[in-house]
């Protein structure tokens, strides 16, 4: 059993990522903004024990030494996975309420872990993608890709600053590494656009993640015409992400490492066909099957080996991952 401190868990990747420590016996606390989300939380795990789950307020992640009191235990911590970074594609001031937070929350708990390894940090595809030619066909990603945005472009609008705010906090970790040498190492989890099931601790379907809410809207009769952009086309579960994480942690071959985490390919006229064949009770909520799909006729390809090999994931099928997430959000009214 490894002691490790999970930061940001309330997160849809954190939740999971928590779900997977505590299957696989670890001991975890996790930090949280609220005591309301302490206790949500907490509600999700009524038979798991203090000794094995517990938790740490931290209000604001970008505040300096945010995480030194969460980090003083009296069991040490053997591991860090730190997942806590602003998401919304309405912020006002990109500096201050995405580049910020990302930025000075990663480097601050670089800083407050000292001699604590592993340390896992999860970024984003969106430190990837070069998004002035992401669809460039015969180009392949692999974790040696990095977008190339720049401060001053990343205030221009809130979804290129959070690109920018995943790009330069994962940067700024990799320098940390580098200029300070801790004696710990760091691995970094790159996945791609994320669907699967929400977890228990989620109750209201205004509190999904922002990728799976196309599935909600579908599967709710908010979207009757045309479907809306599919984005970047590739797609990873999110419980093959959390189970990365943990690999992540658990291989000592992980550290020093990028992951780059994609299943495979799809658009948002494939996620309608799998809802429309899983689910026929839903057919007249569903837009028609005519419906335009926007999938590119050649795109670039992706590499995800390192992923395989070293942390031996086995990705899921598009059509479980559809299944499950419409699943889990009937669970809870939809």
């Amino acid at each position: 059993m490894t002691r490790v401190l999970l930061s940001g868990g309330s997160g849809f990747i954190a939740a999971h990522v928590l779900d997977c420590l505590l299957k696989r016996g670890h001991s975890v606390v996790v930090t949280l903004r609220s005591q309301a989300k302490v206790d949500k939380i907490k509600s999700a795990y009524p038979n798991i024990p203090v000794s094995q789950l517990d938790f740490a307020i931290v209000e604001d992640i970008a505040q300096e030494g945010a995480f030194d009191e969460a980090l003083k235990s009296s069991v040490p911590f053997e591991a860090v996975i730190h997942t806590a970074s602003p998401f919304h594609w309405n912020a006002r001031d990109v500096k201050k309420d995405l580049l910020d937070p990302a930025i000075n929350g990663t480097i601050g708990i670089l800083k407050a872990t000292k001699k604590n390894a592993p340390m896992v940090i999860t970024s984003s595809f969106a430190a990837m993608i070069n998004s002035s030619d992401q669809h460039a066909p015969g180009y392949t990603y692999s974790e040696k890709d990095w977008n190339p945005v720049t401060m001053e472009i990343a205030t221009t609008s809130p979804q290129i600053g959070y690109f920018a705010s995943k790009t330069f906090a994962e940067k700024a970790a990799w320098k940390f590494c580098e200029d300070e040498k801790p004696n710990f190492s760091v691995a970094v989890i790159n996945p791609v656009i994320v669907f699967g099931p929400i977890t228990h601790s989620i109750t209201s379907l205004d509190a999904i993640n922002t990728s799976n809410t196309i599935i909600r809207n579908l599967i709710q009769g908010k979207i009757t015409e045309k479907l809306p952009p599919s984005g970047t086309f590739i797609w990873v579960d999110v419980r093959d992400v959390a189970l990365a994480h943990v690999k992540a942690m658990e291989v000592p071959e992980a550290g020093g490492k990028r992951f780059f985490l994609a299943a495979g390919y799809f658009s948002n006229k494939k996620i309608l066909e799998v809802i429309r064949k899983a689910y026929p009770e839903l057919e007249e909520k569903l837009p028609s099957k005519n419906s335009e799909d926007d999938f590119p006729s050649q795109i670039f390809a992706i590499d995800h080996s390192r992923s395989e090999q070293i942390l031996g994931i086995e990705y899921r099928s598009f059509d479980a991952a559809i299944i499950d997430t419409v699943k889990s959000l009937q669970e809870i009214g939809a």
